[in-house]
């Protein structure tokens, strides 16, 4: 809400100042035409702070609130349990208004906290050097298209059926003004992945070949096939995660080949947050750093001996020439990578571990259950905690009629793809540590009742 404190005389003040005599002489160039001559339809009368405070959480209360119900859904946004301390830390005062480093002398504590944050992805995501975060998940892989053509001197990606079709979006956007090719098929509700596809659609032209892992259907493939035959032409891999705690219990895409890595962090630290803010992930080979976008804080040593931390690559525009640069990205999402350092510190390696084993077990648990009920197909013969379900009836219609019985049941394929009527009856389903016994007692009767 807008806050306007101003008084009558400093409006006075101000349109002396200015030679106005009214507020209405201030606009007298703009056409009568253009003005409005009555109240905006629609909107609701002046009213008192408190009151629209009132209006406003009554309105809110219409809403199914996430914690409060049982959870399901997934699809790139994940809710896991984040630690009271980790909010704690991240506002502070020295993190939460902290500005980007520009001198080093005076950001130590910030440089830091993106060093190890850096450390952390490069380790989680198996490469050999990360970046000091990016916007989002989605940005963060049009970045590692456009990082494959500046490598490879190619413009066509060919792109897994399994990448989450926001994803494939934003490419797609990004794609117009670039001139990059994009070879996109919608996915297939089977167990199989697209991989056979992705292999023989390789050829001289082939700047890098993405895919998800594990993809928007749950499944998880194997990424070394695909990413010899990448290397053979050379071509690159681009891997991307959007559950980064799978790579807690699965091997990491980098170990499998992968050239570049990308993905979404909000499941470790920064929670859903109504969509947003998140924090991208990009981890690469040491030896395309000097491609790779956004910064890398470095550690050296200064000039008493003592550890420090600098800026040590920015190949964005504002601080190199133009046409030199490696994006336009003009910042990082510093806070929430904050989040994710914190998060992952108070894991550790085996903490994330035994986190990704428990999101596993419960997946499996719903899995065999939904997969008993009447007319109910797992797609899936291998997951991590988020899988696929073939229903007898269309899922979208089947998601709202649960959210009428107070379950969140799940992201139907037909949202997602709206134009592809062979996948109306998919409905992705995401469990995590925070589902309880309870809830999916829940789900299961809910699904029953509305698929019967």
């Amino acid at each position: 809400m807008r806050y306007l404190p101003l008084s009558d005389t400093d409006r006075r003040e101000m349109l002396a100042a200015i030679g106005a005599g009214s507020i209405d002489e201030l606009f007298r160039d703009v056409p009568a035409d253009a003005l409005l001559d009555r109240p905006i339809a629609g909107l609701p009368p002046h009213a008192s702070e408190l009151s629209v405070e009132r209006q406003l959480t009554a309105m809110a209360r219409k809403n199914m609130v996430a914690g409060e119900v049982p959870f399901f859904l997934g699809c790139g946004a994940y809710r896991h349990h984040v630690p009271a301390s980790v909010d704690h830390i991240i506002q502070r005062g020295e993190f939460l208004t902290a500005y980007t480093p520009y001198q080093p002398e005076i950001a130590q504590g910030t440089l830091q906290v993106l060093f190890e944050f850096q450390t952390q992805v490069a380790r989680l995501l198996g490469c050999e050097v990360a970046n000091a975060s990016m916007y989002d998940g989605s940005t963060a892989c049009w970045e590692a298209i456009g990082m494959a053509r500046r490598i490879t001197r190619r413009s066509k990606a060919i792109v897994s059926s399994g990448l989450h079709p926001h994803y494939v979006a934003v490419a797609k956007t990004m794609a117009k003004f670039t001139g990059d090719t994009l070879d996109v098929a919608p996915p297939v509700l089977e167990a199989a992945t697209d991989a056979e596809r992705l292999i023989r659609a390789i050829d001289e032209t082939t700047s890098c070949v993405v895919v998800q892992y594990p993809d928007i259907l749950g499944r998880i493939a194997d990424l070394t096939p695909i990413a010899d035959a990448a290397h053979a032409t050379g071509a690159l891999l681009v891997a991307v995660v959007t559950e980064p705690v799978a790579l807690g219990l699965i091997k990491a895409p980098g170990e499998m080949g992968a050239d570049i890595v990308v993905g979404e962090g909000q499941a470790i630290g920064v929670g859903l947050q109504f969509g947003g803010p998140y924090v991208g992930l990009f981890a690469t080979r040491e030896k395309f750093v000097r491609q790779m976008p956004g910064r890398l804080a470095g550690e050296t040593i200064d000039a008493e001996g003592k550890r420090g931390f600098v800026l040590t690559l920015s190949t964005r525009e504002q601080h190199i020439r133009r046409e030199k640069a490696t994006s336009n990205i003009c910042t990082n999402a510093g806070l929430c990578a904050l989040a994710f350092s914190v998060h992952m510190t108070l894991l550790g390696e085996a903490g994330l571990g035994r986190l990704a084993e428990i999101n596993h077990a419960r997946a499996v648990q719903v899995a065999e259950r939904l997969g008993r009920l009447p007319g109910v197909e797992l797609v899936n013969d291998g997951f991590f905690n988020e899988f696929t379900l073939k229903l007898p009836v269309e899922a979208r219609p089947t998601v709202h009629a649960m959210v009428e019985r107070g379950v969140l049941g799940g992201v139907s394929l037909g949202r997602l793809y709206p134009d592809q009527p062979t996948l109306a009856n998919g409905l992705v389903i995401a469990v995590t540590e925070t589902v309880t016994d309870e809830d999916i007692d829940a789900l299961e009767s809910a699904l029953r009742e509305v698929c019967a």
